[in-house]
């Protein structure tokens, strides 16, 4: 099995429309969103849930009050300010507001307060008109992102192998972080899907960076190509200094948003020249990962 990763730095490039695209096109293979923190590959192959679990990310404190005690140690010591007092109900502890470190069941005299699992988010499978996806949904102001990315690549993995397909393909979150390392480390193939802005050429150079750095094979297209042509003649000079392949430039048209509003990928709707130049490029793809 072939794992191909899909990122770009900076958000709004265009990734999950190329995704999506993909997920149409390509035949035998497990789709994976690793975009945990605002998911979108959804919004476009409009998912059926089959099955539902429980993201256990972390621990957090847990206070019993009628072990407490009121001698307040546990918020002189909370560095976060979540523990709270009322005369009407004692100490409490602000789940926004706490880190979960663990300090205060440490300091508690009377153990009144304990470290327990807590729920972070979900990780669904589902099943699209591409095929089956898995995806996840983390949960508002919750922390390990990167886990939840590992955790959705690991369950598209045992999908792939146990419905015996030959390619995974993960749309990446964006951005350089734990997540986006989370979900290309030890991956086939990265497709980095940039945009001829300064922005755009500065997130593609450090995504770029960040291959290299695992030494995982990039390739690179540009989307919305004419929209800067100076600048898409620099990012075919970096390509060719670097020596990746750049396999795919995708033109501007408005006709893109139109197939998104009717939640359908660029290659089911009739996107013209955009459908076109997606298929080549997905071509391409296929060769160089060899599938």
């Amino acid at each position: 099995m072939k794992e191909l990763t899909i990122i770009s730095g900076k958000g709004g490039t265009g990734k999950t429309t190329v995704t999506a695209a993909f997920a149409t096109l390509a035949t035998n293979k497990i789709l994976a969103d690793c975009d945990v923190d605002a998911a979108d590959l959804h919004l476009i192959l409009t998912p059926k849930e089959l099955s539902k679990a429980d993201f256990i990310g972390g621990r957090g404190p847990i206070l019993d009050g009628e072990k407490c005690i009121r001698c307040g140690e546990c918020q002189r010591l909370c560095r976060f300010d979540a523990i709270e007092f009322t005369e009407a109900s004692g100490y409490s502890i602000n789940n926004f507001a706490c880190d979960s470190c663990g300090l205060c069941a440490l300091a508690c005299p009377e153990k009144a307060i304990t470290m327990a699992d807590t729920i972070n988010g979900q990780w669904f499978i589902s099943d699209t008109r591409a095929g089956k996806m898995v995806h996840a949904r983390l949960g508002i102001g919750e922390d390990n992102s990167g886990k939840l990315v590992t955790l959705v690549r690991q369950q598209g993995k045992l999908l792939a192998k146990k419905e015996n397909r030959e390619l995974l393909i993960n749309d990446g979150p964006p951005g350089i972080g734990c997540p986006v390392t989370a979900s290309i480390t030890g991956v086939d193939m990265v497709l980095i899907v940039t945009e001829p802005t300064l922005s755009g050429m500065h997130d593609m150079e450090r995504v770029h960076g960040l291959c290299r750095h695992f030494d995982i094979p990039a390739l690179v297209c540009i989307n919305r190509f004419d929209l800067n042509l100076h600048n898409t003649e620099k990012i075919r000079n970096y390509c060719n200094r670097h020596e990746i392949a750049l396999v795919g430039e995708i033109p501007l048209d408005q006709v893109v948003n139109k197939a998104q509003v009717a939640r359908l990928s660029v290659v089911e709707y009739d996107c013209g020249r955009v459908s076109q130049v997606v298929r080549e490029m997905w071509k391409k793809v296929e060769k160089e990962l060899d599938i």
